[in-house]
């Protein structure tokens, strides 16, 4: 492991599904729920539910760029999420889940920026995957943390969750942390 973590935040719906397929892979030390790119200070899950906060759902993972690139993440999120749908992912709609990439300084950015006008080109509907400067990142409460490994029976998560965790076990073979 090298001694400096990389840090990188994405919104594409529900924060539990983002936050348990992005733990399968490799290289990915940390991912925390949590919201961002909205005005609000301090926001709660009933707050940025309303819709009014304009933040997103996000998951901040830290990770070892020696063991997975940040072009890998992106490539994992856009593997598990619709970034043609405007404000929702499947059952889920608002802004609060929105497709969002929040960067960490201008490499980032401009990879991000690559990658979403690439993939753009591979949709016949327009990729609506907004980018952004992070800003400020405010943690989520402490039970949606580890939500899905939790509460793997939970029937959003068994049809919801689930389905993107095994996507990422399929997609990412050999990099997933169960090999």
């Amino acid at each position: 492991m090298t001694e400096t973590l990389e840090t990188a935040t994405f919104g594409g719906g529900c924060f539990w599904c983002i936050e348990a397929a992005f733990e399968e892979l490799r290289g990915v030390e940390t991912v925390t729920s949590g919201y961002a790119g909205g005005h609000a200070e301090d926001p709660t899950y009933e707050a940025v539910c309303s819709g009014n906060t304009g933040h997103a759902e996000v998951v901040q993972l830290e990770y070892d760029p020696a063991v997975i690139g940040y072009e890998e993440l992106l490539e994992a999120f856009f593997t598990i999420h619709d970034p043609t749908q405007l404000n929702r992912q499947g059952p889920d709609v608002g802004t609060q889940y929105r497709s969002i990439v929040l960067t960490h300084g201008d490499e980032q950015h401009r990879t991000a920026r690559a990658y979403i006008d690439a993939a753009d080109e591979e949709y016949d509907d327009d990729v609506v995957t907004e980018l952004e400067p992070i800003g400020t990142f405010y943690e989520a409460e402490q039970y949606h943390q580890n939500y899905f490994e939790k509460n793997p029976n939970d029937a959003y998560c068994t049809f919801h969750a689930r389905p993107k965790v095994e996507k990422i076990r399929e997609t990412f073979a050999g990099k997933v942390t169960s090999d």
